[in-house]
Order: structure tokens, then C-alpha cells, then sequence
């Protein structure tokens, strides 16, 4: 076994690996741009450099850094996590040629796989079953609109390169292949440096089904059995189980010796993952999509049904010893499902988000695991892939793992960075879901009815109430002014309503209205209601609990967690960060050009694109801007016709959110 093993990624898999390598007694030697000095996975490895500054492309991107790190550290192994250069098969050479062992597969098997189009054409020719599509590559835009054509819409763009679902375009109308082919060679090229691309026909309501593998060094290749991965958003995962319900035995290991041929077919050699794309109405019926040549985000849930170790076993293949066991001693026991925590913001259509950690809650134990790259004060951009942890839940079948998996994403909590924890939870809960009635498009379908409309009642008055109770004089402080209480009090008349300005970041400000009454009870007028709420008791703190308390709203208890400066959270999966507003203040703030006309950033990022200049005339609804952030591109379209007043920004400009990009006046017949 190596006794120096660098880690070539940062943020959980980083986390995930330095534990293997620290059970094996391996030293662990992270890398680090600026932006993660003080990350978890720096203070977790035995050692940590830095190699360079915050972009990428200058740091985790730089082989000649990595290498360079290596050889400081005396690593004699380098394991590339997922992402970044895990599927570089140049990176894979330059190791090897430095005297270090890479953690993977031969650079040959990367990049054979690594191009979906002669992947296809060489498992094809080993047996296995490929989806149709077109052939060939380096095929012109126009080479690829006729074959979509030929194929007949809908059609799928895939970038040739890299995976993960970025650059994969969706087309259902010819008219937009032009527009779809050029939108999808440019994601292809600023994530994987290539943009040659292929199109597939889209199979309807189909299921993703995967398979894992492992091969040696010696010739033995098994599989590991499969991972469900059909709840997706826009191409990407974010719920995986093992086993899949849908396939029986024989459908299982017909599919696994598919996979496991694939593998020989490209002289595969330790962890990697082969993806099926399957009709859902006859699983016999399945498709090779391509090969992911490296350990994947969802690998613990195969772990946790195998029992193995796949870092492990990824350490000891490379190191040059034999698989422990056959085929036939691979054993599926119970049932695994994971949950991919991003920095996204559902309620604003999953834009990405970022800030600083607050508060973190990371639920572990009881079939529970969580692999994650935070600590409290993270500070989370825009400059990396959005996904910050995984949460994993295992039991003896799949109802108990899903249901210990709701309930461990309620207790998930990442104050100061919006995430999709509840937006997770309540997906877990849909009726299709449970009842394993999945296919990749259910999330799209469905997204309407697991994004809560507006910010939840609760939310306002338990930060109303924290404010209130705020106003209290301290017990045992002797007398106390009542005229300076706070508590509405007066000498004649019904009690009055203390105002209190909160503001949830990304939402309106709004004013909620808190009274005592006189039965000591506590009442509060939210915005817009017709009538006050009734609070039972008021703010009631838990014992043992912390900043935890608890209080009735209308006869439902409601947990919460609060900060010492008295911002809070909630415990239901959905966190949100409660401030003071001061709305004089803010009616002093912001673009004077603030309104319809105003084109703003829908999240912090990068302009990559900028297709108009001040005084050109456009169209309601054109492609003006583009902004990129943790590797996805938002369209800034025109909210109406009319003339670029301003333009702000250019090409390369980093810019926040909400801020003003540009500004579109109506022509004057929009505007009378």
C-alpha cells in the first residue's frame, strides 16, 4: 500500500477519501486554492499546499501545480476525486510519466470512454445494446441538425466529452436546433475544454439505471450491482438509490454482465460506473449511454448494500493487488437512497446560491451518513460546482431507508447558504416516489408542487416572536417600566400592536404585528391576513436544546433553531435566514433604474456572453446576456420590446446578485 497519497479535488469527496486513506494508515496530502485556505478537507489531510488562486483553471485545473504539490509532499499516488481532472486522461499520463500512480484507470480507457462516441462504437462491437443516434465525430452544426432531423425530434445534444449533464440539451422542436446545438456547445466548452457533440433519440419517460464495476489488474472484472438514478433536475442527479425496484434478477444480471464487458472492452481497471438508459415500461430493453471512468458522487449507496469500501478498493487496485472476491460472492443486502445537497435557491427556479455557513447540522447515525465538505463559516461562491454534501440513509428495505432519509434532511441545516434540503425532502415524500414509479422527467413534472409559494407564515412569526420577546425585561431586574415594555400595554383601551420590519434574503420585506392579550396569550398579524394568528405561549426555549425553542401557532408546534444575534432557522429541511429590515433605508437603496425595464443578475456569476450594445433594438423575450455560475448558464432575456438604454457589464465581469445588468426602455408604443 502507497504511504503517501495526494488528493487532487477539494470539498466532500476530499473529505470522503481522506478518511479511507487515514483508516488505511496512509498519509493524506490536500490541495488548495485561496478560496479554500480554511476548508474542511485542508484541516481533515495530514498535510495541505496551496496551489494557486481561486479560479480553477489556475489551481485544481493545473496539472503542472498537482504535480508540483506531489512531488513537495512526497506522494507516490494521486487519487483525483470526481470532477476536475478525475477523467483527464492527459492528467492521468502526466502522473504516470512523473513516477506517480493515478488512482483510476489507464489514461487509454479514459479516453476512450471519455469520448461517448467511440465509446458507443466499442461496446457496440462488444455486445452491448447502444442507443440510437448519430455517428461519427466533429460533425458541423449543420451535420448535427440533419442527423436530428433524420432521427426525428425529440432529439438529446450531448457534449463528447464529460458528463454529468452539463451541455445536454433537451430539443423537441427542430425549429431550435440552431439555437440549442450553439447554447450547447458553449457549456461543453468553458466545462470540458471540448465542444464536439452528438445527438441521441430522446426515449420518453425513460429510467437511468447504472451499474457499478470493479476491475484489477489481473483480469477480474465484477460488478457491483445497480443504482437507480432516475429523479434528476436538468440532467444532473440528485436522488440515487440501490437496488433499483424496477429490475428483477434476471434483468439485473443480464445488465450487469453487460457492464462488465463494456469494462473489458476498454481494459478497464479499478471503480467505474456504466450508465443504461431504460424504458420504464420494459426494462428488458436497455440502452449503453456511456462510461463514467471514475468513482461516482452516489458510490456510498452501493457501499452500504455491498458493505465494501470502493476508496478502498479503488487504493488497494491501483497499488496492484487482486480483488478479494468473485461475482458470486457479491451480496445486495436492504436498501440505500442519497440525497445531493446543492447551493441552490428553489423558490428563485434553483438559481445557484452562496454566503457563509452560520450554522451547521450534519445528521449522522441510525442508518444515517453524511459525506460533506462544510464546517461552520465556509464560505461558499460561485466559483465551483454547487453540490456541498450527500445525505445517505440505509434500512432493511426501501421504505424504512426512505423514510430515515426524510426525516434526516429535516434535520439538515445549512444557515447562511440557501439550499435544496427541503425541496429533497418533500420529493422524497411524492406518492410516485414511494411507490418506485420513477423516471427522469417525474422532477420536471412535478416541480411546481415541492416548491413552497412564498416564505411559510411561521417563518415571520417566529422571528416576530424572538423580536418581541427581545422587548421583555429581564426577570428578577427589579421594577420595570411599564410604558418602556415593549408589550403594547396602555392605560385605556385594547392593547397595541408592536411592529416588527424582517426580511428573508431574497424575498420582500414585510412587517408583522405582535400583541399581547389578556389572558397572557400572544396574537400577530402577518401581511395580507385577514385576521391575527393566535400564539400559544409564546416563545418556549428547549432544555438541553441550545438556541433551539418551540412555539404554537394557531394550535401546531413549530421547532426552530436560533443564532445568539437572533437569527434563525428552521427544522423541517428548509432553512431560512431571518434579519431586521429597515425599510426607510431600504427605499434609499439599490438602481435608481430598480423596476420592469431593469435586467438583473439572477445569481452571483460570471457574464460569459453579452449579445447587444447600448441603442440596438430589441425583442420581448430575445437572449440579451448570459451569466455562469457553479458550471450552469441562466439566459438574461429582454422583458420586453424596446432600446438597451444601459448596458453595465462585459465579457468576463463577475457580478452579484440581484445586481443591474442592463436596462431595456419600452418603445412608446409598448409603453402607452
Amino acid at each position: 500500500m502507497f504511504d503517501t497519497v495526494l488528493v487532487a479535488n477539494r470539498g466532500e469527496i476530499a473529505v470522503r477519501v481522506i478518511r479511507t486513506l487515514r483508516s488505511l494508515g496512509v498519509r493524506s496530502v490536500a490541495v488548495f486554492s485561496d478560496a479554500d485556505a480554511d476548508a474542511r478537507h485542508v484541516r481533515e489531510a495530514d498535510t495541505a499546499v496551496r496551489i494557486g488562486p481561486a479560479p480553477a483553471a489556475e489551481s485544481y485545473l493545473s496539472v503542472e501545480r498537482l504535480l508540483d504539490a506531489a512531488a513537495r509532499t512526497g506522494a507516490r499516488a494521486v487519487h483525483p476525486g470526481y470532477g476536475f481532472l478525475a477523467e483527464n486522461a492527459g492528467f492521468a499520463r502526466a502522473c504516470e510519466e512523473a513516477g506517480l500512480v493515478f488512482i483510476g484507470p489507464p489514461a487509454d480507457a479514459i479516453a476512450l470512454m471519455g469520448d461517448k462516441i467511440r465509446a458507443k462504437e466499442t461496446v457496440q462491437a462488444a455486445g452491448v445494446p447502444v442507443v440510437p443516434g448519430s455517428s461519427g465525430s466533429g460533425l458541423t452544426d449543420a451535420q448535427l441538425a440533419d442527423a436530428a432531423r433524420e432521427i426525428g425530434t425529440p432529439v438529446l445534444l450531448k457534449p463528447s466529452a464529460g458528463g454529468g449533464g452539463k451541455g445536454m440539451r433537451l430539443v423537441r422542436d427542430a425549429g431550435r436546433l440552431a439555437e440549442e446545438i450553439a447554447a450547447a456547445r458553449r457549456e461543453a466548452r468553458a466545462s470540458f475544454g471540448d465542444d464536439t457533440l452528438l445527438v441521441e433519440r430522446w426515449i420518453d419517460r425513460p429510467r437511468h439505471i447504472e451499474i457499478q464495476v470493479l476491475a484489477d489488474g489481473h483480469g477480474n472484472v465484477v460488478h457491483l450491482g445497480e443504482r437507480e438514478c432516475s429523479l434528476q433536475r436538468r440532467h444532473q442527479k440528485i436522488i440515487e438509490e440501490a437496488p433499483s425496484v424496477l429490475l428483477d434478477d434476471e434483468t439485473r444480471a443480464a445488465m450487469g454482465e453487460a457492464a462488465v464487458q463494456a469494462a473489458r472492452s476498454c481494459g478497464y481497471r479499478g471503480a467505474g460506473t456504466v450508465e443504461f438508459i431504460v424504458p420504464g415500461g420494459d426494462p428488458s430493453q436497455y440502452y449503453f449511454m456511456e462510461m463514467n471512468t471514475r468513482l461516482q458522487v452516489e458510490h456510498p449507496v452501493t457501499e452500504l448494500i455491498t458493505g465494501l469500501d470502493l476508496v478502498e478498493w479503488q487504493l488497494r487496485v491501483a497499488a496492484g493487488q487482486r480483488l478479494g472476491f468473485a461475482q458470486e460472492d457479491v451480496r445486495l443486502t436492504g436498501h440505500a437512497v442519497e440525497a445531493r445537497i446543492c447551493a441552490e435557491d428553489p423558490s428563485r427556479g434553483f438559481l445557484p446560491s452562496g454566503g457563509t455557513v452560520l450554522r451547521l447540522n450534519e445528521p449522522q447515525g441510525d442508518g444515517v451518513r453524511t459525506d460533506s465538505g462544510l464546517t461552520e463559516g465556509t464560505e461558499v461562491g460561485s466559483l465551483y460546482d454547487p453540490m456541498l454534501s450527500k445525505v445517505i440513509a440505509y434500512g432493511p428495505d426501501r421504505e424504512t431507508a426512505l423514510r430515515r432519509l426524510r426525516a434526516a434532511l429535516a434535520g439538515t441545516v445549512t444557515l447562511g447558504v440557501q439550499t435544496n434540503a427541503g425541496f429533497l425532502r418533500r420529493l422524497l415524500a411524492h406518492p410516485a416516489v414511494t411507490a418506485g414509479e420513477l423516471d427522469t422527467g417525474l422532477v420536471e413534472r412535478e416541480v411546481d408542487g415541492l416548491v413552497p409559494d412564498g416564505v411559510p407564515a411561521e417563518v415571520y412569526a417566529a422571528a416576530a416572536l424572538l423580536r418581541q420577546g427581545a422587548l421583555a425585561p429581564a426577570a428578577g431586574a427589579g421594577w420595570a417600566n411599564p410604558f418602556a415594555a415593549g408589550d403594547g400595554w396602555r392605560l385605556g383601551g385594547e392593547r397595541a400592536w408592536t411592529p416588527h420590519h424582517l426580511q428573508v434574503p431574497g424575498h420582500e420585506p414585510v412587517t408583522v404585528r405582535v400583541r399581547s392579550t389578556p389572558d397572557g396569550g400572544t396574537e400577530l398579524l402577518l401581511p395580507g391576513a385577514d385576521a391575527p394568528l393566535r400564539g400559544s405561549g409564546g416563545v418556549s426555549p428547549q432544555p438541553g436544546a441550545g438556541h433551539r425553542f418551540a412555539f404554537r401557532l394557531d394550535g401546531v408546534c413549530h421547532t426552530f433553531a436560533a443564532l445568539p444575534d437572533g437569527s434563525w432557522l428552521g427544522r423541517d429541511g428548509d432553512a431560512w435566514h431571518v434579519r431586521d429590515h429597515d425599510p426607510v433605508a431600504a427605499s434609499l437603496t439599490g438602481s435608481a433604474h430598480a423596476g420592469a425595464d431593469s435586467l438583473t443578475a439572477p445569481m452571483p456569476g460570471t457574464v460569459t456572453v453579452v449579445k447587444v450594445a447600448v441603442g440596438d433594438e430589441v425583442s420581448a423575450g430575445q437572449s440579451l446576456l448570459v451569466v455562469e455560475a457553479m458550471k450552469m448558464e441562466h439566459v438574461i432575456s429582454a422583458p420586453h420590446a424596446g432600446t438597451v438604454a444601459e448596458l453595465d457589464v462585459t465579457p468576463g465581469a463577475t457580478v452579484a446578485m440581484d445586481q443591474v445588468l442592463a436596462v431595456v426602455a419600452p418603445h412608446e408604443e409598448v409603453a402607452r
